[in-house]
């Protein structure tokens, strides 16, 4: 009987170690929920775990594009491109698109061609374009993100965290191109299978974004034909074996702009819907200093151009306090927003004479 135990236990262990690694990795998850604005996590768990994010990546990889490159560039598909593996906008070897068009490809239908396509033009290769898409990282401050593809397709060490891809979508939607595109529910392609691509991400779809069509005789984008109202304006979906489902959307209510993220969530769509409304149940904008001129000392003063709001919950709004920083030279200074002993928010603030 003993024999028989040990016999059993061996075979489970051997049968774990002969399981893919995308069975085992797929146990990890997370979610993270940003100020839109400022990017402080408003909630979140596991929110800085490195996991595999799938086409999630897609958001970075559409803004290294845009800053390196010009919209009306003409890119002639390579057959790499064309034969990419996975999610297709179904590009012809030889075809000539631009830059805009793939762009459009990329985020509303996740096109891996597309995002090769992109890769090859504007970094010369797709190993250069992932380095700039590492260098762009750093300069942003991921320190949990690293790209080995454009795509997302499943690499070992092709990692974020969810806190650091709704960095990602925060950073990018301060790109107007990038926010236009993001937005986007419908867009008429003009590549040779042109057909309507409509935005995979569902809560878009329902009811939010603009729809984007052709001009017949330009063939270029002309402006939106609706705009619809909502609560969700901009987003990316992403899915493989390893990462499970991932999502990110940006929301926005009466001033208030969150960005929400879930990695390897089944059940996605719903989880944003509720992260998103117990941020309006929880949140408020609250104006913290106003614009305007202060006088520090009697020999100082700070002048602020634009008021600080930021996202508060009803017990932060008790503790917030300011602490002002200023250079040694007396001309510049560092206003900074506290919640106890945590920073949130910080402002560069011009120093100036008190009499002035």
């Amino acid at each position: 009987m003993l024999r028989l135990v040990r016999l059993i236990l061996f075979m489970i262990v051997v049968v774990m170690l002969m399981l893919p690694q995308t069975s085992l990795a797929r146990g990890g998850s997370g979610y993270a929920v940003l100020d839109g604005d400022t990017g402080r996590v408003l909630l979140g768990s596991n929110s800085d775990a490195r996991l595999p994010i799938a086409s999630l990546t897609k958001i970075w990889t559409a803004l290294v594009a845009i800053e390196n490159s010009n919209l009306q560039d003409e890119v002639v598909i390579s057959p790499r491109a064309a034969m990419a593996e996975g999610s297709s906008i179904y590009l012809q070897a030889g075809e000539t698109v631009t830059v805009e068009t793939l762009l459009y490809g990329l985020m509303l239908r996740s096109g891996n061609d597309a995002a090769t396509a992109l890769a090859e033009h504007a970094g010369g290769s797709v190993e250069g374009f992932v380095k700039l898409m590492n260098e762009r990282a750093v300069v942003a401050g991921l320190t949990n993100t690293v790209f080995m593809n454009p795509s997302g397709l499943h690499h070992d060490e092709h990692l974020s965290s969810a806190r650091d891809t709704a960095e990602m979508l925060r950073i990018a939607l301060q790109n107007k191109t990038f926010k236009k595109i993001a937005s986007t529910v419908l867009f008429r392609a003009n590549t040779e299978n042109g057909m309507l691509w409509e935005n995979k991400h569902r809560l878009l779809r329902e009811g939010s974004g603009v729809a984007i069509d052709i001009d017949d005789e330009t063939q270029q984008p002309v402006s939106a034909l609706k705009s619809a109202k909502g609560s969700a304006f901009a987003g990316k979906t992403g899915f493989t074996k390893v990462a499970g489902r991932t999502l990110a959307t940006a929301f926005q209510k009466d001033g208030q702009t969150c960005i929400v993220v879930t990695l390897n969530e089944s059940d996605d769509w719903n989880v944003h819907r509720g992260l998103a409304n117990k941020v309006w149940q929880d949140y408020s904008l609250e104006t913290v200093v106003k614009k305007g001129k202060y006088k520090v000392n009697k020999n100082l003063s700070i002048r602020l151009e634009q008021p600080i709001s930021l996202q508060l919950n009803k017990e932060e709004k008790e503790s917030v306090r300011q602490v002002l920083h200023v250079s040694r030279k007396r001309k510049e200074g560092v206003l900074s927003i506290f919640i106890g002993e945590e920073r949130i928010y910080a402002r560069p603030v011009s120093v100036e004479s008190a009499d002035r």
